[in-house]
């Protein structure tokens, strides 16, 4: 069968971020001026990352690291996650998508020149597999992995995955010299020792290799000498330096001390001025409302109405206006451009949010409003979100008080389901349309809003249908049902997908942004 498989993807929001931790100075690097230098290249971005280990790393700026060092089985092309294609190999699957076999391509090298063979991949995934403590551990969940020759692997699943092939393209399964790290203490057991080794020395076949890793202040990169691949580094040398705040970035960009800048705000990015480039896309994560269904949380306000009240009071183009360049409105709680994404998101009529109300039996309790007021997701700040959205839920009626918290503090009572009214965030973790059954009753998501499978089966079947899914109309078909059942029925709002902002100077082009690793380093090249 095709190793291609459409999934009707736009380059979106790939992961939930974690916290961001670094400094805030724009001249971290060893040598800040060498933007101007033919051979380097300067980035600034607010550093999320833990490990140059790809098995242990999960996070926006690691991935990004991860990509440039290591390469995967899977890939996509440029900007665009729409469709697998191969990376290292080439594959087939059987009918009930549950047999999947890849067959490396080429003769491909590690950096220290040796071949690419079937065992790396074998080692480098049961590496993973037997680290539980890995992030990227789930994403390998109920799969055997085993080596047919030289050339060939077998995956197999205990239910169908049509996704699989996206979930390999996930740079934190980039394949890694298992020579090499065997000897530096990697293992397949549970007794890996080998992430110190990998934070001082890369191990993977990618464009680049590791020079220096400094968590809190920046990465530096080198171009591979023995790189055979298709993305041939442009530059000999790269810098990626923790720069926490935009406004820095911007100064830094400005004044040619840096080359490209990822955290810019919508706002910073309207009036650039001469000289740089931005580009402005959807990110793929989604903002949303939880109204929680528990009782023993939320009490008489546990009513899916009040839900759909609050989903036709709000006024979304007003909130919109809050979050920037390359925001959109959340059509549903599959985003934009997704498999099964709705076409047009909830206009306000305000009729239908007074019919909801009273059909909900609503007599004016006030609902407590909890969010994190720290943490700004693409650029869009929780406060005076919530604030705007308490605005028009009293103009409709609605009673709201709103309890700001530290993010490190909502994070325990989000996750925990002990929410009775949220606004929190969701993204992938890989390019496909079932990240975002969680949402379902009985679910993750779901149940993190009280909401338990009996209280929907309905809704709770369609979405083990897309799960269960072999064939791509059916899964499509289930998905969009899906999404609009969850609209109609669920207990949660979607808002905005904010928007995602890379900014350069025109001596660079190819800094595009990309919903599984941020941002290809291997694809910037002199303009020109």
């Amino acid at each position: 069968m095709s190793s291609r498989r459409s999934t009707s993807v736009i380059a979106i929001g790939a992961v939930a971020l974690f916290a961001l931790a670094g400094c805030s100075g724009g001249n971290s690097a060893n040598n800040g001026g060498e933007s101007s230098g033919s051979d380097s290249l300067v980035i600034d971005t607010a550093f999320s990352i833990e490990t140059a280990d790809p098995g242990h790393t999960y996070d926006p700026t690691g991935n990004m690291i991860a990509k440039a060092l290591y390469e995967t089985l899977v890939d996509f092309e440029g900007s665009d996650v729409s469709t697998p294609v191969p990376g290292l190999a080439s594959w087939e699957q059987n009918d009930e998508a549950t047999e999947f076999t890849f067959t490396l391509e080429g003769d491909r090298v590690f950096s220290d020149g040796t071949p690419i063979e079937a065992k790396d991949v074998v080692f480098t995934l049961q590496r993973i597999q037997g680290m539980t403590d890995a992030k990227p551990n789930f994403l390998l969940g109920g799969l055997t992995i085993t080596e047919v020759d030289e050339k060939t692997i077998s995956i197999t699943s205990e239910t169908p995955l049509l996704q699989l092939p996206a979930i390999l393209a996930n740079p934190a399964l980039g394949i890694v010299n298992s020579d090499v790290v065997i000897e530096n203490g990697g293992s397949v057991d549970g007794t890996d020792s080998a992430q110190e080794f990998l934070d001082g020395t890369s191990a993977g076949s990618g464009p680049f290799v590791l020079d220096t890793l400094d968590l809190s202040s920046q990465v530096v990169l080198t171009k591979s000498d023995e790189y055979d691949g298709d993305e041939e580094a442009a530059y000999g040398r790269v810098v990626v330096r923790n720069v926490s705040e935009s406004a820095t970035q911007l100064a830094n960009l400005k004044g040619g001390d840096s080359m490209v800048a990822m955290d810019l705000n919508g706002d910073q990015v309207s009036g650039l001025g001469d000289g740089l480039n931005v580009e402005s896309v959807p990110s793929g994560q989604t903002i949303f409302l939880l109204l929680n269904q528990s009782e023993a949380v939320a009490g008489e306000l546990a009513n899916v109405k009040i839900a759909e009240a609050i989903r036709y009071a709000l006024d979304y183009d007003a909130l919109l206006e809050l979050a920037g360049a390359g925001a959109v409105q959340a059509t549903g709680v599959i985003p934009p451009g997704f498999e099964g994404a709705l076409d047009t998101g909830i206009e306000q009529d305000l009729d239908k949010a007074e019919a909801a109300l009273a059909e909900a039996g609503y007599t004016g309790q006030t609902l407590k409003l909890q969010f994190p007021n720290d943490y700004p997701v693409g650029g869009v700040e929780f406060t005076p979100l919530a604030e705007r959205i308490q605005a028009q839920l009293e103009d409709a009626g609605i009673a709201v008080e709103l309890a700001p918290a530290p993010f490190a503090t909502e994070l325990d009572a989000y996750v925990n389901g002990t929410e009775g009214f949220g606004l929190w965030f969701w993204g992938p973790d890989y390019a496909d349309s079932a990240n975002f059954l969680p949402f379902a009753p009985g679910l993750k998501v779901g149940l993190r809003a009280g909401w338990a499978a009996e209280a929907n089966p309905e809704i709770a079947g369609i979405a083990a249908g897309a799960a269960a899914a072999t064939d791509e109309a059916q899964r499509s078909e289930a998905f969009t049902s899906f999404a609009g059942a969850m609209q109609a029925e669920g207990p949660f709002v979607p808002l905005i997908v904010p928007g995602r902002n890379i900014a350069t100077a025109d001596a660079v082009t190819g800094a595009v942004y990309n919903s599984v690793w941020e941002m290809d380093i291997a694809e910037i090249t002199p303009a020109g």
